[in-house]
């Protein structure tokens, strides 16, 4: 079984996620963080069985990822 990093955001209206680093576009979204953590694991295994595994091959490798806020004078 292969890992992904999977970043998920919360919005006024749900929550979308999606994994770090991939060639091409796979999302999941749902009302709950669970849901769209489901819903963009079902994504991947689609998007691997259509197009095979190095569709999502990531080069380099992502070793950690971060989330930072930063303020920014305009």
């Amino acid at each position: 079984m292969k890992q992904y990093k999977i970043i998920v955001e919360k919005h006024s209206d749900g929550y979308i996620a999606y994994p770090l680093g991939i060639k091409g576009v796979v999302v999941g979204q749902g009302e709950t963080y669970e849901e769209a953590l489901a819903d963009v694991k079902s994504a991947i295994h689609f998007h691997l069985e259509t197009f095979g595994e190095e569709s999502l091959d990531v080069e380099p490798p992502i070793l950690e990822a971060f989330v930072a806020e930063a303020g920014v004078k305009a």
